[in-house]
C-alpha cells in the first residue's frame, strides 16, 4: 500500500523525518519497503501574477501579459486565452527545465521578447487539462516556488502489511499506529454536514435479503451535483497511492477509502428503477457487465446490490455499467456498508475478480464507522462537486453484532513471555494509545477490550504482542530459553538411515527429494502388472495440479522424472537415491499405510572420461556391487542375488531380485525399454529399490571384533565345469553350506564359455582362503579339505575339475 508522506501530517503531529517514521513503522510490525521523494522537478517554477493582458500586435492568437514574478515585472508571450489581469499562475523563469525536458530561454516570438513561460498542467505534469493556463488559487504569494506554495513535495511510503491488519489498509490506520509510537494525539476530520431538501428516506429504500453476506447498509442522497475534475490536491494525493483520478465523485469515493479504510460506491440516482436497493443474492446462471466493460458469470453465493429490477454493483467488489456515475449525473445514491470477508473472499476469488474494495472487506472493515464514512463522503461531495446533502440517512442494520468482549491481560504473565520488566501502567498507557478500553483489575491483572477497527485482536497473546511492538522489539533483550531436558537419543532407524546415506554418497550416488504427489499417468508409464498394489492410489481432494492429485506409492516415478530433467539440460552421468515414505491403500479403507523405501538410479558412464581410465558405461553389476557394498556396511551377510522374472518394470533378462533369509525383498536391474520410452529417457537407466523396514530388520549395530590373523594363509583356485543352468550362486552356495572353519574366503575369479569348453558347460573359477588363528595349516590339512569340496560339489552339482 502506497500513502503520502504529507497526507499523514494532516492527522498526527509528525516531526521527524519520513526514514526515521518509515523505521519506526517497520519495528512495529508494518514493514516498510522503499520511501520514494516525489514533487520533484519544478524548480525554478513560481507563483505569479498578471498584471494586463494585451493583444500581441503581430499575431492574432497570442497575447502579450505583464506579470510580476515577486522578484521584478517580466513581459511574457501566450497562447492561451483563458487568462486574465489578477490571475495567479505558475511562472516558468529563464533556466528552468520543465518535466517535458523542455529548458526555458529567452526568445523573440513574432518581434516581441518573452522573459518566461507561463505554463498549463500538462506542462508542469500536474494533471491533463490542456484548455489554458493553469488558474493558482488567489490565496498563493507571488514568487513562492510553486512546489511548495502547492506542497507538491512529497515522500510516498509503500508499505507491506501482514493480512492480520486490515485496520491500516488506510492512512488514519497507518496514523493511527504512528500516533500510539511517538505518544502524540490523533485527529480525526472533523465532520460539518449540512443538510438541505427532501428526506433522504421519502427518496429511496433499501431492502437487505441476506444479512449474513451484508450485516449493515447505509445510503445517503446528495442532489444538484456538477460532475467533473476534481481539484489538484485531491488529485495529488490520489497519484501519490498509486490511484487515478476520474471524476470529482469517484475520486472521492477512493479518497474516503483511502483515508479510512472503507470502501464507497456511488450510483446515479436516476438511473435505479423505483429508487430501491436491494440487497440479495445473484440468481445461478446469469451474467453481469462490471464497470470495466466486462460481462461475467456469477457464482450462486454472489452478493448483489440490485435496484427494483436488476442487479446493478457486485456487492463489495465493483460497480455495474449500468448505474455508473457520468458527466450527465445530477443526483447521487451514496453507498456504504459492511460485507461478510468469508462471502467477499469466495466471491472474488470463484471469478478472479480482486479489487481495492474487495481486498478490505474480505480481511474485515470497521462495521462501526459505516455511518460515519458515509457522512464524510457526503460532505467532501458537496464541497467539490456542488451538490446538495439531503436531510436523514438509511441505516440498515437488522442483525446488530455484540462489541468485542474485554480480555483481561496479566502484566506478570506478559513480562515472562517477553523477557521485560514493564509495569501495568506502561501496559496500560500503550493499549490507551490504540484506543483501548482498559480497567484496572484486582492484582496486575488489566481488562482490555479493543476498539472497533482491531478485527484481529482475540485473547491475551494478541494484547502481548501490541504491547511488545508500539513498546519496540528492539528494546526486548536478547536471551535463550532454559532448559534442563536430557540429551535425545536418536532412533535407531534414524541412525541407520543416515547410514544408508552416507553409504551411497561415499560410492559417488547424490541424494534427491522428490514430491510425495506423483501424476497418475506416472503410474502408468512404469507399466506394472493390472495387480500390483503400486496401481491403487490415494486421490487428493484439492490437488495443486492434475501432476500432483495422487499419493506415491513408489519413489520410482519421482527419480525418472528426476533423471529426465538432469538429462534435458546434458548432465548425462547419473547416480541418484532417495529414502521416501510411499503411501499404499488400506483394502479396509483405513488410513494409508506410510511404508519407507530406498529407491536408486545409474545411468550414463561409470565414471567421468579421462586420459588415464577407460571409458565405460555403468551396467547392472555396477548396481548389483552398489548393493553389496551397501549390505557390507550394514553388517547384512546373508543375502543372495537369483534372477527376477515376471517384473514388467525391469528388461527380462538385466534384472535380480535381492534374497535375504531365503526371501525376497527388493530388485535390481535395467529398466525395460518400454519404461524409459514412456519417461522420454534416450539412454539405459538401471534402478534398485529396497524397503527400508527390511534393511531396518536385518542390519546389525555391532560386529564383533576379531584379532589379525597371525598365522599365514593358504589359497586354493579350483576351475570347475558344471552345466549351463546351474548358475554361480548356486555353486556358491554348495561351497558355503560345506565351508568348515577353515575355508575364511570364497571368491570368484573367472567364468569361461567357448574353446575347449564341451557344449552345454561351462567354466567358473573359483579362489578359495584357508586360514586358522591359532596355529599354520599344513598342506596335508589344506588338500584333504579341498578334495572333500571337490567330491561334495561332484554330488551335489555334478561339477568336474577343469584340467
Amino acid at each position: 500500500m502506497q500513502i503520502s508522506f504529507n497526507w499523514l501530517k494532516e492527522y498526527v503531529d509528525i516531526n521527524l523525518d519520513p526514514y526515521v517514521v518509515a523505521n519506526l513503522l517497520t519495528m512495529a510490525g508494518s514493514e516498510v519497503e522503499r520511501v520514494v521523494k516525489v514533487g520533484t522537478g519544478l524548480e525554478g517554477v513560481v507563483v505569479s501574477q498578471i498584471t494586463s493582458v494585451t493583444c500581441h500586435p503581430h499575431a492574432d492568437k497570442l497575447s502579450l501579459c505583464t506579470v510580476d514574478s515577486g522578484s521584478g515585472t517580466l513581459s511574457i508571450v501566450c497562447g492561451a486565452s483563458n487568462i486574465t489581469p489578477g490571475d495567479k499562475v505558475p511562472l516558468a523563469l529563464e533556466g528552468t527545465r520543465l518535466p517535458n525536458g523542455t529548458i526555458i530561454k529567452p526568445v523573440k516570438i513574432r518581434g516581441e521578447h518573452s522573459q518566461g513561460m507561463l505554463c498549463s498542467e500538462v506542462e508542469l505534469a500536474l494533471g491533463n487539462d490542456t484548455s489554458g493556463i493553469m488558474i493558482l488559487p488567489p490565496h498563493l504569494k507571488v514568487g513562492h516556488p510553486l512546489a511548495s506554495a502547492l506542497t507538491l513535495e512529497d515522500y510516498s511510503i509503500e508499505i507491506n502489511l501482514t493480512p492480520n491488519r486490515p485496520d491500516c489498509l488506510s492512512v488514519i490506520g497507518i496514523a493511527r499506529e504512528i500516533a500510539a509510537i511517538t505518544h502524540q494525539p490523533l485527529r480525526i476530520p472533523p465532520l460539518n454536514l449540512k443538510e438541505k431538501g427532501i428526506d433522504t428516506a421519502q427518496l429511496i429504500s433499501v431492502t437487505i435479503q441476506d444479512p449474513d453476506l451484508c450485516p449493515r447498509y447505509t445510503a445517503r442522497v446528495i442532489s444538484q451535483v456538477k460532475v467533473g475534475p476534481s481539484p489538484l490536491w485531491m488529485r495529488r494525493r490520489l497519484e501519490a497511492c498509486g490511484v487515478r483520478s476520474i471524476n470529482n465523485v469517484v475520486d472521492v469515493t477512493n479518497y474516503l477509502l483511502l483515508e479510512m479504510g472503507q470502501p464507497l460506491h456511488a450510483f446515479d440516482l436516476e438511473l435505479l428503477d423505483q429508487k430501491k436497493i436491494v440487497v440479495q443474492r445473484a440468481t445461478p446462471g446469469s451474467f453481469f457487465t462490471t464497470l470495466d466493460g466486462k460481462e461475467r458469470e456469477l457464482p450462486p453465493d454472489a452478493l448483489m446490490i440490485c435496484d427494483d429490477a436488476t442487479p446493478i454493483a457486485l456487492g463489495g467488489i465493483m460497480g455495474g455499467s449500468n448505474s455508473e456515475v457520468s458527466a450527465s449525473t445530477t443526483s447521487l445514491l451514496l453507498e456504504s456498508a459492511y460485507f461478510t470477508p468469508t462471502g467477499i473472499f469466495k466471491t472474488s476469488k470463484k471469478m478472479g475478480l480482486r479489487t481495492e474494495s474487495s481486498q478490505r472487506f474480505e480481511k474485515g472493515v470497521d462495521l462501526c464507522s459505516v455511518p460515519m464514512v458515509l457522512h464524510r463522503a457526503a460532505q467532501l461531495i458537496a464541497e467539490l462537486a456542488g451538490g446538495e446533502v439531503n436531510p436523514g440517512y438509511i441505516d440498515n442494520y437488522p442483525l446488530p453484532l455484540p462489541p468485542p468482549p474485554a480480555i483481561t491481560l496479566s502484566a506478570a504473565r506478559t513480562n515472562t513471555i517477553l523477557g521485560t520488566t514493564l509495569t501495568a501502567d506502561h501496559m496500560k498507557q500503550t493499549l490507551e494509545d490504540l484506543a483501548f478500553s482498559v480497567r484496572e483489575q484486582e492484582g496486575d491483572h488489566l481488562s482490555a477490550a479493543p476498539p472497533s477497527w482491531r478485527v484481529d485482536i482475540k485473547e491475551e497473546i494478541d494484547l502481548i504482542e501490541e504491547i511488545a511492538r508500539i513498546s519496540g522489539y528492539d528494546h526486548i533483550a536478547a536471551s535463550l530459553p532454559l532448559s534442563s531436558s536430557p540429551p535425545h537419543k536418536i532412533p535407531r532407524a534414524g541412525l541407520l538411515e543416515e547410514k544408508i546415506k552416507e553409504g551411497l554418497t561415499q560410492q559417488g550416488c547424490y541424494e534427491v527429494i522428490t514430491y510425495s504427489f506423483i501424476s497418475p499417468q506416472e503410474l502408468a508409464n512404469l507399466h506394472l502388472s493390472p495387480h500390483d498394489v503400486r496401481l491403487t492410489t490415494l486421490h487428493i481432494l484439492n490437488p495443486l495440479t492434475e501432476e500432483q492429485s495422487v499419493m506415491r506409492t513408489t519413489l520410482i516415478p519421482g527419480l525418472l522424472t528426476t533423471v529426465k530433467k538432469n538429462l534435458d539440460q546434458k548432465n548425462l552421468n547419473l547416480k541418484l537415491f532417495e529414502v521416501g515414505t510411499t503411501f499404499l491403500t488400506h483394502p479396509q479403507g483405513k488410513l494409508p499405510e506410510e511404508k519407507k523405501m530406498l529407491a536408486a538410479v545409474a545411468t550414463g558412464l561409470h565414471e567421468e572420461e579421462g586420459w588415464n581410465r577407460e571409458k565405460r558405461e555403468v551396467d547392472l553389476y555396477d548396481l548389483k556391487g552398489l548393493v553389496e557394498n551397501l549390505l557390507a556396511i550394514l553388517h547384512i551377510t546373508h543375502y543372495s542375488f537369483t534372477p527376477c522374472q515376471g517384473t514388467p518394470l525391469l528388461h527380462p533378462l538385466k534384472a535380480l531380485h535381492l534374497v535375504i533369509n531365503h526371501e525376497p525383498v527388493g530388485v535390481v536391474g535395467e529398466l525395460h525399454p518400454q519404461v524409459l520410452e514412456a519417461f522420454q529417457i534416450p539412454q539405459t537407466v538401471y534402478l534398485l529399490e529396497i524397503p527400508f523396514t527390511t534393511l531396518l530388520t536385518h542390519s546389525s549395530e555391532y560386529r564383533m571384533f576379531r584379532p589379525l590373523p597371525k598365522h599365514p594363509a593358504i589359497y586354493r583356485d579350483i576351475a570347475l565345469l558344471v552345466d549351463e543352468t546351474i548358475s554361480a550362486q548356486k555353486v556358491y552356495d554348495t561351497m558355503y553350506k560345506f565351508k568348515n572353519k577353515f575355508i575364511e574366503e570364497i571368491t570368484i575369479f573367472d567364468y569361461y564359455r567357448g574353446k575347449s569348453i564341451p557344449v552345454g558347460k561351462k567354466s567358473l573359477a573359483y579362489r578359495l582362503k584357508y586360514q586358522s588363528y591359532d596355529r599354520t595349516l599344513t598342506d596335508k590339512e589344506v588338500n584333504a579339505l579341498f578334495e572333500e569340496l571337490v567330491n561334495a560339489l561332484h554330488q551335489e552339482l555334478g561339477a568336474e575339475i577343469r584340467t
